[in-house]
């Protein structure tokens, strides 16, 4: 007695179509599973290559502020499409970063002032005075303050301005201990309420001249 092998009832034969047609639909999603993961994953090489520097935080429209930025961190640097860089330690700056500074047309701004600890801190104000004129400057923006983490002399610096702005020494200090946090000098604070910003009342702020009162 012989089988015909090709002899599939009707019944069975609908039931093997709807297997094969699942397998081709599970082979379907599959393949489109990973076409979509593939713009994923470049999205998030893509944020991991944009690091930015230390305690980096902005300032103002087109200000900037961090601690020392290093080559990871040159990426994300050039998504703000610097102009100018202030950068207020007395240490030459490095050759990677020059070589990031010319390749990106971006200007540096240097005036070295030492890292010194209490007691024996020295902000001299004509060198801070110096830098907040580069700072008010629009055609210097955007630009970016550092110094080395970002805490004391950047610190002093944005404080100047901010009272240029006409916050209160409140609301200067607030920011300033944000910052520089347990390391908060108080040194750092007496220079900030000392700055002398009159000399500064004919220079006009066009980024901004937020006022922060004190509550």
């Amino acid at each position: 007695m012989k089988f015909d092998t090709n002899n599939t009832s009707p019944q069975n034969k609908e039931q093997n179509q709807q297997e094969e047609d699942d397998d081709h639909q599970d082979i379907n999603i599959s393949t489109n599973d990973e076409v979509a993961l593939l713009p994923k994953e470049e999205e998030q090489q893509h944020r991991l290559s944009y690091i930015p520097p230390l305690n980096f935080a902005v300032v103002d429209n087109g200000i900037f502020r961090s601690g020392f930025p290093d080559s990871p961190n040159f990426s994300f640097l050039q998504s703000l499409s610097l102009r100018s860089i202030i950068y207020l330690c007395p240490e030459p700056y490095p050759k990677a970063n020059m070589e990031f500074l010319k390749t990106n047309g971006i200007r540096l701004y240097q005036f070295g002032i030492d890292g010194a600890k209490e007691p024996f801190v020295n902000i001299p104000e004509d060198t801070i005075s110096q830098a907040l004129k580069v700072v008010i400057d629009v055609r210097n923006h955007p630009l970016l303050i550092h110094c080395k983490r970002g805490k004391h002399r950047t610190g002093c610096l944005v404080g100047c301005l901010r009272k240029l702005q006409r916050w209160c020494l409140t609301s200067v200090f607030d920011e300033y201990q944000r910052f520089a946090a347990a390391k908060a000098r108080i040194s750092d604070q007496r220079f900030m309420e000392r700055f002398d910003v009159s000399s500064f009342k004919h220079h006009s702020l066009s980024f901004s001249c937020s006022k922060r009162g004190c509550i």
